[in-house]
């Protein structure tokens, strides 16, 4: 299955850290999603989880709420990198089998655990279009939504005129067509990380933030920088864009490569729909302070502990044109709020390292900037196989050697391979 079988929108980045819908300015609830039904398939296994991002709090819980002993590791503070830059775009829009059903999975499941005293998602279509002239992205889109509809996804083709009547807010006087997804929604993802790392203790679990850790295997185990060491029945690394580093310096190579992207907070009043304009190259979506816009995707491999967190100069000025294209004639006029960037992860095929790379050894990593939007399903699923479950035969880590030569491509394309 190709990764490029997606219509897609890179959801890597979005609130910066320090804003305030950052995860710090939530209550963190004991157990913020007790309804999920308590089992013990989990009992005796002791587990670390490397990584309080949006995966490693879902896998946290999901693990503690089946009885391991788990223990959530943290270098900094809970989704104080990737997570907490996310731009929260959630949609089940994926044509291919697996991904159509875990998005689908995950879109569930953000309904069932979101709700006034865990964190909020936002029910929203998300709409993806090509505009008249360009006819490759225009065909991929429909190719898409044939294998879209397929595989169960509700997801309707429109022209300009109908997408004009349903969605107003949306400027499409040059769409030659758009897909339209209904299961989709946006949620702020500080505050999903922060209510399910809660959760995770709630459920008996250990979390220990601004511990920097490595890994040692064969057995399996953690070293913290004073030198004591903890051995687990199974370690998960979920550590976003030090993954890569983190496991070699273990003496694991994967084929994994961090890239930088950028978004923005604008001013205004943007209602529905979620949008990325695949020929424009940007996504937007309604924000508490306007919208929120990205992409900015750099085509090279970046250095986790270096990259420039700012967004570019010339990025949120060339951004706003774009969206202001989008939008209609009478919007409100939009003023840039703050700009910035953060990390996503490629690997060679596009889809993500997920599963059992080694003897007690997991991972869940290379999501190519779609990894919040599937964390409550992935999540779920790599705690399901470190307890035993079946895998993800299509995600498996061990399909590459590690020393792979490829290029990183930007998250945010449409084609019909």
């Amino acid at each position: 299955m190709s990764g490029e079988e997606r219509s897609e929108v890179d959801s890597g980045l979005g609130l910066e850290s320090g804003s305030e819908s950052e995860s710090e300015s939530e209550s963190s609830p004991e157990l913020a999603v007790g309804a999920d039904a308590f089992v013990e398939q989990g009992a005796g296994h002791s587990v670390a989880v490397v990584g309080a991002g949006a995966l490693g709090a879902t896998a946290a819980y999901d693990l503690a709420r089946q009885g391991a002993d788990v223990t959530l590791y943290e270098r900094g503070t809970v989704a104080n990198e990737s997570s907490g830059r996310a731009a929260g775009v959630c949609y089940d829009a994926f044509a291919g089998p697996v991904d159509a059903e875990i998005a689908s999975d995950a879109i569930e499941r953000f309904r069932a655990l979101s709700g006034d005293e865990t964190f909020p998602f936002v029910e929203c279509p998300y709409v993806w279009l090509a505009r008249e002239g360009d006819e490759q992205r225009a065909d991929a889109i429909r190719g898409q939504l044939e294998r879209m509809q397929a595989q169960g996804v509700v997801a309707l083709e429109m022209t300009a005129d109908e997408l004009a009547e349903r969605f107003p807010a949306l400027q499409s006087d040059d769409v030659a067509v758009a897909g339209v997804a209904g299961g989709a929604g946006y949620t702020d993802p500080g505050q999903y990380t922060a209510c399910l790392a809660a959760a995770a203790t709630g459920a008996g679990a250990t979390l220990e933030t601004e511990t920097p850790v490595s890994i040692e295997t064969d057995p399996t185990r953690i070293v913290r920088d004073d030198g004591t060491t903890e051995a687990y029945d199974a370690v998960l690394v979920t550590a976003g864009a030090h993954t890569k580093r983190l496991l070699a310096d273990a003496g694991i190579s994967i084929a994994l490569k961090p890239y930088r992207v950028q978004a923005l907070v604008a001013s205004g009043d943007h209602p529905e729909p979620m949008c990325y304009d695949a020929t424009g190259g940007f996504y937007l979506r309604p924000h508490p302070e306007g919208l929120l816009a990205g992409n900015g995707t750099e085509e090279w491999e970046a250095d986790p502990d270096e990259y420039d967190r700012a967004a570019n100069d010339d990025f949120a000025p060339d951004l706003l044109e774009r969206v202001r294209h989008r939008l209609p004639d009478d919007a409100d006029e939009i003023e840039l709020e703050r700009a910035w960037a953060g990390l996503c992860t490629a690997t060679p095929d596009r889809d993500p390292l997920v599963g059992q790379l080694a003897e007690g050894l997991y991972v869940a990593t290379g999501f190519q900037g779609h990894g919040f939007m599937r964390a409550p399903a992935i999540g779920q699923r790599i705690a399901d196989q470190i307890l035993g479950g079946e895998a993800i035969d299509a995600f498996d880590p061990t399909r590459f050697d590690g020393d792979e030569e490829f290029d990183v491509v930007e998250g945010m394309v449409v084609t019909d391979d």
